[in-house]
């Protein structure tokens, strides 16, 4: 049984007050809040563990190297993979798409090929794709959320084509909190050919990912947002297309054989993280996904669909609010607009009542403009939120009503 109270108190920040008021923290879609478990882990290994990893040869680094190495072999079972070499530390899931993107791009796609995306994507599985169109030439194509921020299945299939070489999609909307048919859109892809990569940074903090079930080639997700330390990421890839891809960057720690002459490069992972990498927010964010799988992602995920159907009933009955996206197949995000108050406006009055909340576009500029806004607030929920803070989200948009 899911305790939010009992996970509350793991989470030292909640007991620190903002401007006089309770921290109602609805702001975990940009990044999570860390338990105890993670910050006493991060600070135990600066404090009495810490060295290099994998070359040294006395306790400290062969103690660290094992526990960076468990950290991968903690994401394999995260995601389900078949291997913990699937698993490929990178700083972000930003720096994982584009891994994907200058690595395997480079190499398979060329000016006859199609890539897909969708209206919905983050900048991160956007802005590569563009680049790398403009360089070598092959068409990019966006297939179309509906008015209501669902996932249009017809546009897709109808752009999907024997050209598409790689779908690349977001499995949860970090504005619209659309959940995405991922599996589908899989199966749908394959049956083209093409490679398909998930970015799953919204869609790990809340669902059960299982990527063998799923059949994705690539997937992509940020520690930060699932519980852990900022600057640690995840690439996963099937073995056998990461075996088939070139490096992405070169230095220590990837490499076979040097001479002056020429190079030869280590196998998956090792050969796409090179130079000292992240040992300890690698570490921190294994105890992280650790602490989520204690709880349960199941319990986690029934939580939080109940509380997200509270936030929607609630912010439904405040007069001339509107939400973009707004229908029900959502998971845990809010973005909305209020009548006659900037979102800007409305933030700041809302951080005076202690409530954090996002402004913007949300680094989905093109998505915001095509639901007819500019900016927009974004309220999103964590595992350690309750129906309390939905209330005192929706008193605070009142009152800030009332003022204006």
């Amino acid at each position: 049984m899911f305790d939010v109270k009992k996970v509350r108190d793991d989470f030292p920040i909640f007991k620190v007050k903002i401007n006089g008021n309770n921290n109602t923290f609805l702001d975990s879609a940009a990044s999570a809040q860390k338990p105890l478990a993670v910050i006493d882990r991060i600070k135990k290994i600066y404090s009495c563990e810490y060295a290099n990893v994998h070359r040294g040869s006395y306790e400290l680094s062969e103690k660290i190297t094992s526990d960076y190495e468990n950290a991968r072999a903690i994401v394999q079972k995260f995601i389900n993979a078949e291997r913990k070499e699937d698993i490929v530390f990178t700083r972000n899931a930003t720096e994982s798409i584009n891994l994907v993107a200058f690595t395997w791009g480079r190499k398979f796609l060329t000016k006859i090929d199609e890539v897909i995306i969708s209206e919905a994507e983050h900048h991160a599985n956007l802005v590569p794709w563009q680049v790398l169109r403009d360089e070598i030439g092959f068409e990019l194509k966006i297939c179309r959320v509906n008015d209501d921020g669902s996932f249009d299945w017809n546009d897709f299939c109808q752009k999907l084509s024997g050209k598409t070489k790689l779908v690349a999609i977001t499995g949860l909307s970090n504005v619209l909190g659309t959940l995405f048919p991922i599996k589908d859109i899989i199966t749908a892809a394959h049956r083209k050919g093409a490679k398909v990569l998930v970015d799953a940074c919204q869609y790990a903090v809340h669902k059960k990912i299982d990527v063998r079930d799923w059949d994705c080639d690539f997937l992509a997700f940020s520690g930060h947002k699932t519980y852990g330390p900022t600057g640690i990421g995840v690439l996963y890839g099937k073995y056998d297309i990461l075996a088939a891809m070139p490096p992405y960057q070169y230095g220590g720690d990837m490499v076979d054989v040097v001479t002056y002459n020429a190079t030869t490069f280590d196998q998956p992972p090792a050969r796409f993280e090179a130079g000292t990498p992240a040992i300890v927010q690698a570490i921190g964010m294994g105890e992280a996904l650790k602490y989520m799988m204690d709880l349960g992602i199941d319990e986690i995920d029934k939580y939080e669909t109940d509380l997200s159907k509270y936030a929607y009933t609630e912010l439904k009955k405040i007069k001339g609010l509107r939400l973009l996206g707004d229908h029900e197949s959502r998971s845990g995000i809010y973005s909305f607009v209020i009548e006659g108050i900037h979102p800007q406006d409305l933030a700041f009055i809302l951080n005076k009542e202690g409530v954090a909340v996002r402004v913007g576009h949300h680094c989905a500029a093109p998505l915001v403009r095509r639901m007819g806004y500019e900016s927009v607030l974004r309220a999103s929920l964590g595992m350690y939120n309750t129906a309390e803070d939905i209330d005192i989200l929706c008193n605070a948009l009142r009152k800030a009503q009332s003022f204006f």
